[in-house]
């Protein structure tokens, strides 16, 4: 207030209530969102959600606006509103990720009581990002085991849809919608993953409209190459399995990305001797 509005506290309480009334009396659904709501003195931040509800604000929104929470933190705060403002009023959350809580906090909001999430398509944002829709989407549903009118199969064609319109990629780590989100290539989990997905994926890549991939390297093992080679046609027996995966780690080893195309070729070129 002293450094961006120059304004003082009873001259933003007047203008939060003159700004809602307008709103209100203009037929609008208002929510009154209080930048900075974090590090505002507590007293002064449920003074000015008070004075938004008097004059008709629909919703409350608590911003993280730098992502200085954390998710035990963050829970109190949103208890103590959704306490304070009643079932009337939906309390709404808004996590940025300066680090790397914006995700972990809107899922303490909503087990707090909040009611709405702010969120972004890959976490875009200010600085680090917001919250990603579809880290908060898939954490409500699968570990808050509440329901969830979103249609999860589309999460990763929305996401690869902003990339390209954004210009801006999604990290080959990303969980829920990136490259490698239900990559394997040791050999212990892609054995696992073989016999029972679950044993390494806490959801279905199909569920969220992903895919799985078994990627081949130095931690490669015998059932997933396996799997690739029968995928291609191509069906080895142990021995000649053993000696496809040596060449393979030796690719890896050497800096080389091993593709399928190469296992392939390795195996075939092998069968042919």
């Amino acid at each position: 207030m002293k450094y961006k509005l120059k304004m003082t506290r009873e001259e933003v309480l007047n203008r939060i209530y003159e700004s809602v009334r307008y709103a209100k009396d203009h037929g609008m659904i208002v929510e009154f969102s209080p930048e900075d709501a974090t590090r505002t003195e507590e007293d002064f931040l449920f003074t000015a959600i008070r004075t938004a509800i008097d004059a008709g604000a629909d919703r409350i929104n608590i911003p993280d606006t730098v992502g200085v929470m954390h998710p035990f933190k963050y829970y109190d705060l949103i208890k103590k509103i959704v306490t304070f403002v009643g079932d009337r009023i939906i309390v709404s959350v808004h996590c940025h990720n300066d680090f790397g809580l914006a995700t972990a906090n809107s899922l303490a909001g909503v087990y707090a009581g909040a009611r709405q999430v702010h969120v972004t398509v890959n976490g875009i944002g200010e600085r680090a990002g917001n919250a990603s829709l579809e880290e908060v989407v898939m954490g409500i549903k699968k570990l808050l085991n509440y329901e969830v009118n979103v249609k999860t199969w589309k999460l990763y064609e929305v996401s690869r849809f902003v990339a390209e319109m954004t210009g801006i990629p999604v990290p080959y780590f990303k969980a829920i919608v990136g490259d490698n989100a239900f990559g394997h290539e040791s050999g212990i989990h892609v054995h696992g993953v073989i016999e029972n997905p679950f044993t390494y994926e806490p959801i279905s890549p199909e569920e969220v409209g992903n895919f799985r991939r078994l990627a081949l390297g130095k931690h490669s093992g015998i059932h997933g190459l396996r799997k690739l080679l029968e995928e291609q046609g191509i069906k080895l027996n142990e021995n000649q399995l053993r000696v496809v995966l040596n060449e393979i780690k030796k690719l890896a080893e050497s800096g080389h990305k091993v593709s399928v195309e190469d296992a392939k070729n390795i195996a075939l070129k092998l069968l042919s001797q």
